[in-house]
């Protein structure tokens, strides 16, 4: 896990209303190559709105988003250029119900990377077997199990050869056997080099994986820094009072 390399996504200023609510309130990351950042933070503090702003899942009203050196406006042309390098995961598999595993993987890079179903397929066999799972290529979604999904959609996203990688809250969905099998395949990645950006309260996984950690609240970056920083020696008693109330 480097995190030395180049500024992959710049963020400056980032603001975001829905009506009269505002959300995030000039949020300030950047973030480097091949770093790994968990940001984490109580329901209602922006952690998800803010990541979904990075591929233009919500747009930020003020401020600039540059990604791999493209920033993100309104032209659809750099929105479609930014979502190819970028690969997210949710909270919901968002599978297709009446695709195999391997159909939902390939269904991406047949039709936006253009190739060839064979190419495809072995990419996408490649990838379950990397998170684990070769042997449900045929099945259905329903036929799988709430972990065996998220793996799924991991693979669907890692398919596409993103330079970046968005979680948001990936476990919380899951049964609590199953969060380590996903936290695993995430864990994996991270020490791969991938650049990854995890909305999670997975304080172990953070703990673990993380060069940084950054603590939202109330629409605002309160506290970042290293996950030893965080646990051991919080600057600041919002972080204190949220670290005390998640870790038993």
């Amino acid at each position: 896990m480097s995190g030395n390399g180049k500024d992959i996504i710049i963020c400056q200023d980032v603001h975001k209303w829905f009506d009269k609510l505002h959300v995030l309130k000039g949020i300030n990351l950047t973030i480097k190559t091949g770093e790994v950042v968990v940001i984490f933070g109580p329901s209602g503090s922006g952690k998800s709105t803010f990541i979904r702003t990075i591929n233009r899942l919500e747009e930020h009203q003020r401020g600039t988003i540059i990604v791999d050196g493209i920033e993100l406006s309104n032209d659809v042309r750099n929105i479609a250029a930014i979502r190819q390098e970028i690969g997210m995961v949710f909270q919901s598999f968002n599978l297709f119900p009446h695709l195999t595993v391997l159909q939902n993987i390939t269904l991406a890079p047949i039709w936006v990377r253009r190739w060839s179903q064979q190419k495809a397929q072995q990419v996408a066999m490649d990838l379950l077997k990397r998170v684990g799972i070769p042997e449900q290529a045929h099945k259905f979604p329903a036929q799988l199990s709430g972990g065996q999904q998220q793996r799924v959609a991991i693979a669907r996203a890692l398919a596409m050869q993103p330079k970046i990688m968005l979680f948001d809250e990936p476990t919380s969905a899951l049964d609590p056997e199953m969060i380590k099998e996903v936290l695993d395949v995430m864990t994996q990645l991270a020490k791969s080099g991938m650049t990854m950006i995890c909305v999670t309260h997975e304080m172990g996984f953070a703990r673990g994986v993380a060069n940084r950690m950054v603590f939202f609240d109330q629409g605002q970056i309160v506290e970042q820094g290293t996950p030893d920083q965080i646990f051991k020696n919080p600057q600041h008693d919002r972080t204190k009072l949220f670290l005390s109330q998640i870790l038993h």
